[in-house]
Order: structure tokens, then sequence, then C-alpha cells
């Protein structure tokens, strides 16, 4: 088999299961607790977001551990905008991920905030002479993804935040599948908050990390004990803590070499692809895009279909977000990019980890013709 749906979820590495072991058998203390037990777990705890923050160029103050990316993005949206006295604007990309987007949505509906989505072009880059215009005295905050998840687009987040900061506006990123990818320095990209997942990186599902900066006000979601400097209750997850630790710091040791090699791989099921299916359109940016993540739609085929051809022959991949799986709906983001449903309806997705190989990104992409020339066929005949 060979995995390529990635921006779903990765497998755990060796090296962040190695680290995390000691801390689910003989290190398993609160690292609330009086004692020596819970005193060594509280300096694994220290450890580990002092290694989060040395990836992020940050203050290990301003790292907050979460269960993962939708409850980062949650905390930074609600917790930045239910704080600040500033008025109830929120401008956000067309091309969110539902964890934001249905977090504005619980925002416009239960405290009143206006919300506006800006548009994106065909290539899913956000338009900025738009977000200039939408900017008002009544703005509060912008969240704008680094990289979509979908297509793979990458925003120019240092411009955009640069923009929103003039007019005094807080700027957030899902960084949840940048993270690993691409540059992670919170002061180079000028961000005040910035989410990031760990089974996107290589660490087990159910851990998170939000970066907000230490002087914005931050309204807590979960109250209780105050832990996580009164911005998150609850006993830490200190084993999911050094995980996405150690994974954060593998993955930024390896970056430049792994994007090169995977973009590389990339261009080569990109062009194959291109090359051997009649009418097959590349989605989001042709350049401007993650190493890893190549999207397709094949008009008058079925995703569907495709995606099971395959499957068959021993691809596994997917039509989109994860957290879209099932919907009989086509893709938003798609239909925000301009595509037609009938069009959208046919994506195909392919994402792959730093471990796939230039062999196995070959064979799969010769699979896509394969499968595609297939269902096409058999589309003809019926």
């Amino acid at each position: 088999m060979i995995y390529l749906d990635a921006a779903a979820t990765t497998p755990v590495r060796r090296e962040v299961l190695e680290a995390m072991w000691p801390l689910l058998t003989s290190e398993y203390g609160n690292p609330s607790s009086h004692h020596t037990v819970g005193e060594s777990a509280a300096r694994v705890l220290g450890y580990a977001r002092t290694l989060v923050a040395t990836e992020l160029n940050c203050k290990p103050a301003d790292v907050v551990f979460t269960s993962g990316g939708t409850e980062a993005d949650n905390l930074a949206i609600k917790g930045i905008a239910l704080a600040r006295p500033k008025g109830r604007h929120i401008l956000a990309s067309a091309i969110e991920h539902p964890a934001v987007l249905e977090t504005l949505d619980y925002l416009k509906r239960l405290h009143g905030f206006r919300v506006t989505l800006l548009p994106v072009t065909s290539e899913g880059l956000v338009r900025e002479e738009a977000l200039r215009e939408a900017l008002d005295p009544e703005t509060t905050l912008c969240t704008i993804m680094y990289a979509n998840n979908e297509v793979g687009t990458v925003q120019p987040l240092a411009s955009l935040a640069a923009m929103c900061h003039e007019q005094g506006v807080p700027f957030h990123t899902d960084a949840v599948q940048a993270a690993g990818w691409l540059p992670l320095d919170t002061t180079e990209l000028g961000v005040d908050a910035m989410s990031i997942s760990g089974h996107k990186l290589g660490a087990p599902k159910g851990c998170g990390v939000l970066y907000v900066r230490s002087r914005l006000p931050l309204e807590p979601l979960v109250h209780g004990g105050g832990q996580e400097r009164g911005r998150r209750s609850g006993t830490e997850n200190v084993a999911g803590a050094v995980a996405i630790a150690t994974a954060l710091r593998l993955a930024h040791q390896a970056r430049t070499e792994h994007s090169a090699a995977s973009v590389a791989r990339r261009d080569h099921l990109v062009r194959t692809v291109l090359e051997g299916v009649d009418g097959a359109v590349l989605t989001g940016h042709p350049t401007q895009r993650l190493p890893n993540i190549a999207s397709f739609c094949f008009p008058g085929a079925s995703g569907e279909a495709i995606l099971l051809e395959l499957e068959r022959a021993g691809v596994v991949s997917s039509s989109g977000s994860a957290c879209a799986a099932g919907a009989s709906e086509p893709s938003a983001v798609l239909l925000a990019m301009g595509l037609e449903a009938e069009v959208a309806q046919t994506a195909l997705r392919l994402s792959w980890t730093a471990a796939t190989s230039d062999a196995e990104i070959a064979l799969a992409a010769r699979a896509v013709v394969s499968s595609v020339r297939t269902v096409q066929g058999i589309g003809s005949r019926a």
C-alpha cells in the first residue's frame, strides 16, 4: 500500500514514541503536584515548552499546549475576540478549515460578531486588496491559514499580518498543514497567534500547540485549576507535550532537505498526471504550494470512483479535508476558488510524508493516470 493521505494524519515517528514512553510509564506524575514525582513531570513539561519555543522563536510563556489544532484554533479565535474590548468584526479567508469557520459562526450567532470572509483567487491566494478594504476601526482579529489543507496553496503571511498590524489588528494563523514543511518563525512571520497539530507531524492524535503573544489578552475556553498560566485549565498531557515538541524539532532539523526532495516528487507527480489525463486540472497555486500536496479535478469523472479505483491499485488518498469526509456537498474551498460544483466534486488530493520515496510517488502517479482513464472509460460507456 502507498499511503498518500498524510494531510489527514501521519504515522507516529519512532523517535516520538521513544520520547513519550517514560512519561507513560515511570514518569507519570501530575505537574501540579508538590512532591518529587510531580516536580519531575513539571520539569519535563517545562523542557517541552522550551523546545517548542525554540522552534517557533518565541518565549516559552507564549506556548500553550492543547489537545490539537481544532482546540488551538478555537482558543485563539474565541479567546482573542472575547478578551479584546475593540469592536466585534473578524476577518478570515473564504477557504479556512472548518475548525475556524465553525468558530466564527459561533461568535456570529451567540456573541453578535460581524464576520467578513475574504475572497481568494482561482489559485487560492487571499486578495490583498480585499483585506485592506475590509479592515475597519471595528476589526478585532484577522485569521488566515498559512497553507490550505485541500489544495496546498501557501499564503504570504508576513505581508498580510503587516497590513493588519498597521491598523492595530492582531493576526492568527492556522498552521496545521504548514508545520513541518514551512518556516514557523513567529517573529519573521509577524503573527500574534499560531495553531499547530501534532498528528500532522508524526506525533499522536490528541496533542497540539497554540502560540499566542504573551501580552495579547486571551479569554480561556476551559476553566478550572488555572494550568497553562490560566489560559487552558486541566491536567497537562505531559507525554503529548513531549511528543509534539519532539516532532517539531525533528521536522525543523530536516525541513530544508525534506522540502526540496518533496518538491521534486510533487512536480513529477503533477507533470505525469497533467500529461497523462486529458482535461485534468491542477487545483491551487502551481508553485506557491506545500511541497507534499498535489490536488486535481477531473471534469466528467466521478471523484468517488477514482478514489475506489486507486485503492484497488494500492494507493490510499482522499478527495479533500478529512473533516468533511462523507459530505455530499462539493468542497467549499474549491467553490470559493471559482470552480463549478460539478467539477469540484471530482477532486483528488494526494499528500505524503518525508518518508515517502521517489519510487512510491512514481508508482502512484501512474496509478492515478490509469485509474482516471478507467473511470472515464466506464463513464463514456454508461
